[in-house]
């Protein structure tokens, strides 16, 4: 672990397992609550000093962060493809966009602004960093959704102590060692710990921030937690995403974007599409053509370049996943397509395609956070946006069709955070991303996801 500039090490350690073959690869630390007080009284300290530098040195160190992980992005690929379980390429691409992330986020600027400047008065508006903040990021895209919460955080002066998920700590606390020396010492804190370590984090009286990716569920206990000395939260949460399809749709056009929006990183994405609201007078087509390119998909060992899709990344998720599955069968629910799955060890699911199952079904209603998903009959365009509603769920969605002003129109009434025409699953740095309902609290990303990790100030200035 990284705590104030320093290597440390733990009497106890925690196994990390490759999910491809469930081997034990590593051990890591296991942090105690004196490890994750050590590393808050180091961000404590080092807070004053940071946040007083001049934004464009701090960009600067983000700029050479990112260059250091550019160049280890070999060694650090072979890491998350060893821990997450996901393709070779989906590993370069992920490294790739963590590269990106940090260079986008250091060019980002929260200058203060003008809100009056009369004869008589001016009233500036100015951003303030919050302090130290606790980044608790999940499995699913360790090295992207660390920088999704590491660099807008330095950039506003914030200084942090960061938790990888107990499943992908290897790629992280690699990235710790690589820039040991080159943030002052507390400013940046990589810490692992098992599932006691986020609790004691969103109680910590010395933190004054939570940015966290998860279930909801475990959001909510985030939430509560954290308002015991009301510290700022920003929650990015579950989805159970709908992509609605119009009846102008081009079945064999929109079958691989339909099957990536939902089957990319074998399911285990929280903007992924959960359930496909299909217009009846093409249903059959589009149902034929994403089995027919589902077969061209390779399922398997994660280093093979054939590879399209690795297993899940933990054997909780599997057993989740492999559940539903076996309920959805015992439903009585019609398997469209069940495809093949590596022989031997591993946590492998086949992609897995059900034929219009019931609306009250734990499919539809849940989010599977794995490879299989609901295709589902829709008559009308109202009767489709009321379904896709219809869910405690707000996090994003899709609307397919060459229509795109009605697309639009569709796209307008969902009531998500974000909603693709005609693709999915498309982020950038510039872009805000947030859920509404029960899929989040707050913003990433843009000049509202760098306001996120700031206090606002207003200076007013009475001049005669």
């Amino acid at each position: 672990m990284l705590i104030n500039g320093e290597y440390i090490q733990t009497k106890k350690t925690i196994p990390v397992i490759n999910p491809s073959n469930e081997e034990v690869i590593a051990e890591v630390p296991d942090a105690s609550r004196e490890d994750l007080d050590r590393a808050v009284a180091a961000a404590r300290e080092a807070f004053p000093a940071w946040s007083n530098r001049p934004t464009e040195e701090r960009a600067e160190l983000l700029m050479k962060l990112a260059d250091v992980v550019e160049k280890n992005k070999e060694e650090l690929t072979e890491l998350l493809m060893n821990e997450n379980g996901k393709p070779l390429q989906a590993s370069q691409a992920e490294m790739e966009d963590a590269i990106r992330w940090y260079r986008a986020i250091a060019s980002q600027r929260l200058d203060e602004e003008i809100l009056e400047d009369s004869e008589e008065h001016k009233v500036v508006l100015q951003y303030v960093p919050l302090g130290v903040v606790g980044a608790i990021v999940p499995w699913n895209f360790p090295m992207n959704l660390a920088a999704w919460k590491i660099a807008p955080a330095l950039l506003t002066g914030n200084t942090l102590v960061v938790k990888p998920s107990p499943n992908t700590p290897l790629s992280t606390l690699r990235m710790a060692e690589l820039v040991k020396d080159l943030f002052p010492k507390g400013v940046l804190n990589i810490i692992s710990g098992g599932d006691d370590l986020g609790p004691w984090m969103t109680a910590h009286e010395g933190l004054d921030k939570i940015s966290f990716t998860g279930s909801t569920e475990t959001g909510k206990k985030v939430m509560k937690s954290a308002s015991d000395n009301l510290k700022r939260t920003t929650l990015e949460l579950g989805g159970n995403d709908a992509a609605i399809v119009l009846p102008d749709a081009d079945p064999k056009q929109v079958a691989e974007g339909l099957f990536w929006a939902t089957f990319a990183n074998t399911g285990q994405v929280c903007v992924d599409a959960k359930r496909l609201y299909i217009h009846e007078k093409i249903y059959d087509e589009v149902l034929k053509e994403m089995i027919a390119y589902a077969k061209t998909i390779q399922v398997g060992d994660p280093s093979d370049p054939k590879t399209g899709l690795g297993p899940l990344q933990n054997k909780m998720q599997y057993d989740k996943v492999k559940d539903l599955i076996q309920e959805t069968k015992d439903g009585g629910a019609r398997i469209a397509y069940e495809g093949e799955i590596p022989v031997g060890k591993g946590y492998y699911i086949p992609v897995t395609i059900v034929d219009n199952p019931p609306e009250d079904s734990r499919l539809v209603q849940e989010e599977p956070f794995g490879p299989i998903v609901p295709l589902l009959k829709y008559q009308d365009i109202d009767e489709a946006v009321q379904r896709a509603n219809n869910t405690k769920y707000g996090l994003a969605g899709s609307v397919w069709g060459k229509d795109l002003e009605l697309a639009y129109d569709v796209a307008s009434r969902l009531e998500t955070g974000t909603v693709w025409i005609n693709e999915s699953q498309v982020m950038q740095p510039d872009f805000p991303f947030g859920g509404h309902k029960e899929s989040g609290i707050g913003v990433e990303h843009g000049r509202a996801g760098l306001a996120a990790f700031t206090n606002s100030r207003t200076v007013m200035i009475k001049k005669k």
